[in-house]
């Protein structure tokens, strides 16, 4: 089952259109990433500044299907998947909600690498984020 992940637009992710900016959304959907970890118990000081393993973002992208407003209230709906034993993906779903509950503003899609904070290279997904993966996995 996805995550699920409540955020209202705010003033400061919009732009001179008074509309989303774009890369806010990636932003958005990073902060979903954070709380579905967190909410999987894994403690996000240690996973971000572990000093042995990270997660770069190898690729984003996003496609926008509707303007998003401040004061909107979105439901952003994450879904990981293990591409390979050192690689895995995130999907994020973006939806209106409140009085335009359901209808879908945008999807977003960054994929990541596991590697060894030191040398640089590839390295398999620690079991903490497997685990992770499983629990918010379709």
């Amino acid at each position: 089952m996805p995550f699920t992940y409540t955020r209202t637009v705010h003033f400061q992710d919009t732009d001179a259109a008074g509309v989303v900016y774009f890369a806010n959304v990636l932003a958005m959907c990073h902060e979903a990433y954070e709380a579905s970890l967190a909410a999987s118990g894994i403690n996000l000081k240690a996973f971000f500044s572990n000093p042995e393993v990270a997660f770069p973002i190898i690729h984003a992208s996003v496609d926008f299907y509707r303007p998003m407003f401040a004061g909107d209230l979105l439901m952003i709906q994450l879904t990981p998947k293990q591409v390979t034993g050192d690689e895995f993906e995130i999907v994020y779903q973006v939806f209106l909600a409140g009085e335009l509950a359901g209808r879908s503003a945008a999807k977003a899609l960054t994929k990541h690498v596991c590697i060894d904070a030191l040398s640089r290279t590839r390295k398999q997904l620690s079991e903490d984020l497997m685990q992770w993966m499983s629990k918010f996995e379709i």
